[in-house]
């Protein structure tokens, strides 16, 4: 009896400490790694910017092409860019510029307020008080403004970055880095094709207002509404409200409307 009762206290002591070591190689693993993810996260969220306003090149390095983009943050009531005593807030509270992390800025009480109902047709559910943006300059002046946009479809919250010429008037480019829409119906929101009809579309109508439309069908060419509308995505009625939805309010005055407003008028 005595033999067998060593011989388990050996068993678990053995399973015990292959539990422990496990554990400290992953956890090290986890350390070790956190910087290297933490860079590809990086990357791929300047890959993305830069696919969205049109400037991807595919054999040239991410970082390179990245140069010509500058980030600002900006202060979405007032609609101009933060102060430096703002930044300087930002930044202790882990929202640097570099990396300026807007979803999870979303979910700082401090820096962001509940909405519902009429105020969140986006289903967004937390308004953000700053949010970053991307600039391109060409020849001293503004050529792209690249816009980071979120907002409910069908299954799931679409992030995306939505790229105008440096107008503020007319789009440039739409790209979506992260959904779960159904593939071949709302997941065609990455379908090149469908992302190219975007291009030149222009987000007000002759009052000023926002004016994206993506109709039920296909566009009817010559009509006076056509400058504002794209082809719905085809069995996919409710992923295209929610795009139309998403860019409407981030467009519109509780998102970027101030700050684009500011920027045409060289603020």
């Amino acid at each position: 009896m005595s033999a067998n009762n060593d011989s388990i206290q050996k068993t678990l002591l053995v399973a015990v400490m292959l539990c422990l070591v496990c554990s400290i190689i992953v956890a090290g693993s986890a350390v070790i790694l956190k910087p290297i993810q933490v860079k590809n996260k990086l990357e791929d969220k300047k890959k993305n910017i830069l696919a969205a306003a049109g400037l991807l090149v595919e054999d040239k390095s991410i970082e390179e092409q990245f140069k010509q983009v500058t980030t600002r943050i900006v202060n979405l009531d007032a609609g101009v860019y933060a102060t430096e005593t703002e930044l300087s807030e930002l930044a202790a509270s882990g929202f640097p510029v570099e990396g300026f992390d807007q979803k999870k800025l979303a979910k700082n009480p401090k820096f962001s307020e509940k909405i519902s109902g009429k105020m969140d047709p986006a289903s967004i559910k937390r308004k953000e008080k700053f949010a970053a943006v991307y600039l391109v300059e060409k020849d001293g002046a503004v050529d792209r403004i690249i816009l980071p946009v979120h907002g409910y479809g069908l299954w799931s919250t679409l992030y995306g970055f939505l790229a105008l010429e440096g107008d503020a008037k007319t789009i440039a480019g739409l790209g979506f880095f992260s959904h779960t829409e159904t593939p071949g119906l709302g997941g065609e929101v990455d379908n090149p094709n469908w992302k190219a009809m975007w291009i030149g579309k222009k987000l007000h109508d002759a009052s000023g207002s926002v004016a994206i439309d993506i109709v039920k069908g296909s566009v009817i060419a010559g009509n006076p509404n056509e400058a504002n509308q794209v082809d719905g995505l085809s069995g996919a009625t409710l992923t295209s409200n929610g795009v139309e939805n998403l860019l409407r309010y981030w467009m519109g005055k509780q998102g970027f409307s101030a700050y684009l407003t500011s920027l045409d008028k060289g603020v």
